[in-house]
């Protein structure tokens, strides 16, 4: 019985612990980080792109060389999608057109996987509770295929 009790005990210091990083102030901050980057990029605010981005982000799409065929990655710095947003970014989407839709998949103490879908690529987020804030650490992204069509 007393190993019942032992084992229990041990259980629920682990659900605690595993509880911790999904409560709803938490779930909430990571769909404003979220939001703050796709909404940011729509509206060209650098201001809420910034915010969203971890300084070291690493935002990254898989595409195939035109020439060889074989798999490249196309890498962005947080800087640089700071400063793609600030020179207008989405801006000249139609705001009808605009779509931020916002799914967290998953959530453990300080990381979380969110998948962003925007109007012509989908993105998945790797977002981290920095400094008790919430904020984008990785994007792995992928055209649409009607993007990629128009790209030719």
């Amino acid at each position: 019985m007393r190993a019942l009790t032992m084992m229990l005990a041990l259980m629920l210091i682990g659900v605690s612990a595993t509880a911790r990083g999904q409560t709803a102030a938490d779930s909430a901050a990571i769909r404003a980080a979220a939001l703050d980057y796709i909404e940011g990029w729509y509206a060209g605010n650098a201001e809420r792109m910034e915010r969203a981005l971890h300084p070291d982000l690493a935002k990254r799409m898989i595409y195939s060389d035109r020439e060889s065929g074989a798999s490249r990655l196309h890498d962005m710095t947080a800087k640089e999608l700071v400063s793609g947003t600030r020179s207008g970014g989405g801006s000249q989407t139609p705001t009808e057109e605009q779509r931020a839709e916002v799914t967290i998949l998953d959530i453990y103490g300080n990381a979380a996987s969110v998948k962003v879908v925007a109007k012509d690529w989908v993105d998945y987020l790797h977002v981290g509770k920095f400094d008790d804030r919430w904020v984008i650490i990785n994007v792995l992204w992928e055209l649409t295929p009607e993007a990629k069509q128009r790209q030719g």
